[in-house]
């Protein structure tokens, strides 16, 4: 069979009409604040919905029928097409030299990594900052997913691009049609960036910052508009306290946040991923926080008892959260509290959110579900006649399930090890060639060694960011969406 390239063209064509509008709502905000780049924006605006209003023009016949193999390459060629044409902003403004720079900026924006290789963020115009937070945010519940609630009005059905863009191991409908699932997705997380600017403006921070962080929050991006992340706002908790309630939300799998809407909160205590997340992040945050109490540098900053207690809880709850949902947030540099404590946020990295929220790295779900398999060998060793069913949420998991969780392990720690072998080769350090492969795949942002949370990624070496860029679409995208269009089956005509 082959492939109808014309509906991929024209459905990229459709993308970037999303991508030229919201870089002329960064021009409304730009002229507002009358930064300088207005006309940048406009233009960098008007050249990408030209090019989007040629392709739906050129690409109007098209065969309505979209199947698997095409639905892949409109996920994968549309994250291509919406980064590299949302580098426009950054071209034109001249805000970041190096197109390689610009590249990996875009790409950690668009796949919410948070990584940033801008040194000094509080001289950017408010309308890069603002497009820089609207990266994420767009890439936050997934473009893809976006567009999927608008086609009916193409006559194109969405499954196939539903099941190969939406982040975790298996997304569940709020709807029978596909359409109103993405649509209810996409109205609970605007109403949950709308709360939280709300919130954080009545807690102190500007309306602008609020709105950017906001953005990048519920995408569980990372990316701010201080040098000092949240680390600026150190002396209003009640700011902090906001963010890790709604870094948490992000990381909580959004059809849960529905059902919390609907008063079905008994739905969302009976979900086993869900308890396994909260008790999880609660147990972290009293392993950091005990091991935080007796590091007496940081405990300087803090004046009498309660200030301590209530600081260091805060702080490790914080980062704990940040890490676990893929944020990317922090408050203080923690590679520079104890190497025991370097060694738990690495581990972190790999841990990931709840499936079907907008939240990076493995999953908890996954990690849950092989644990319990592994538990499971020791009856099957001792029983081997036995059908012993691994369940989840009281329902038994099929082994072709489970076959696909282990072999995404697979992949994953093999991409894993084959991002820190090529950062090595490119002349990172052990330890940093760990972190940036950890955190480019996992989408956290900060890192460790040369490239943590008190440094920028400037300084990595040209190649290197590229790869990056490329590890952080294989994680976002949960690598099969990648890896499988560059096997040779995928392009056989069949």
């Amino acid at each position: 069979m082959k492939i109808n390239h014309k509906i991929i063209l024209y459905f990229i064509g459709f993308l970037l009409l999303f991508n030229g509008g919201f870089m002329f709502i960064s021009s409304m905000l730009s002229y507002y604040y009358k930064d300088g780049i207005t006309m940048d924006l406009i233009y960098s605006g008007l050249i990408v919905t030209l090019i989007g209003g040629l392709l739906l023009f050129f690409n109007k016949n098209h065969d309505k029928q979209l199947n698997k193999r095409e639905g892949y390459l409109v996920v994968v060629l549309g994250w291509l097409a919406m980064i590299f044409t949302g580098t426009l902003p950054y071209i034109l403004t001249g805000t970041i030299d190096g197109f390689s720079n610009i590249v990996f900026e875009t790409t950690s924006g668009f796949t919410t990594t948070g990584a940033t290789i801008i040194n000094d963020i509080e001289i950017l115009p408010e309308g890069i900052l603002f497009w820089r937070s609207i990266t994420h945010w767009l890439g936050g519940m997934g473009i893809i997913v976006f567009a999927i609630a608008i086609l009916p009005l193409l006559g194109i059905g969405g499954m196939q691009l539903f099941s190969a863009e939406s982040p975790g191991m298996e997304m569940d409908k709020l709807h029978p049609r596909i359409t109103d699932t993405a649509k209810r997705l996409w109205l609970l997380y605007l109403l949950f960036t709308l709360v939280e600017t709300a919130l954080l403006t009545f807690a102190g921070m500007s309306l602008f910052d609020a709105i950017n962080h906001s953005m990048s929050n519920i995408a569980s991006g990372g990316f701010s508009t201080k040098n000092a992340s949240l680390g600026f706002w150190n002396d209003q908790p009640l700011i902090q306290y906001i963010v890790i309630f709604f870094m948490f939300i992000a990381g909580t799998n959004f059809v849960l946040s529905y059902f919390g809407f609907k008063g079905k909160f008994k739905k969302i205590f009976e979900n086993e991923e869900f308890r396994i997340y909260s008790l999880f992040i609660a147990l972290c945050t009293v392993i950091v926080g005990t091991l935080i109490y007796f590091n007496t540098d940081f405990l300087s900053n803090f004046s009498d008892g309660f200030t301590r207690i209530e600081g260091v809880f805060r702080h490790a709850l914080f980062q704990v959260v940040s890490i676990v949902t893929t944020t990317g947030f922090t408050t203080a540099d923690y590679t520079a509290w104890t190497p025991m404590l370097l060694l738990i946020f690495f581990g972190l990295m790999f841990v990931g959110g709840s499936a079907g929220s907008t939240a990076g790295g493995f999953k908890v779900m996954r990690h849950l579900l092989i644990i319990k398999n592994g538990l499971l060998q020791f009856k099957r060793i001792l029983h081997p006649n036995a059908i012993l069913p691994i369940r989840y949420n009281k329902k038994s998991v099929s082994s072709e399930i489970m076959y696909n969780i282990l072999g995404f392990f697979i992949v994953y720690m093999l991409s894993f090890m084959a991002g820190t072998l090529v950062f090595s080769i490119l002349g990172l350090d052990f330890s940093s060639s760990l972190g940036v492969s950890a955190s480019s795949l996992g989408n956290v942002g900060p890192s460790i060694g040369d490239f943590g949370p008190s440094s920028t990624f400037y300084d990595l070496p040209v190649l290197a960011k590229w790869w990056s860029c490329f590890l952080m679409l294989l994680g976002r995208l949960e690598l099969y969406t990648v890896l499988i269009i560059i096997t040779p089956y995928f392009w056989r005509n069949r």
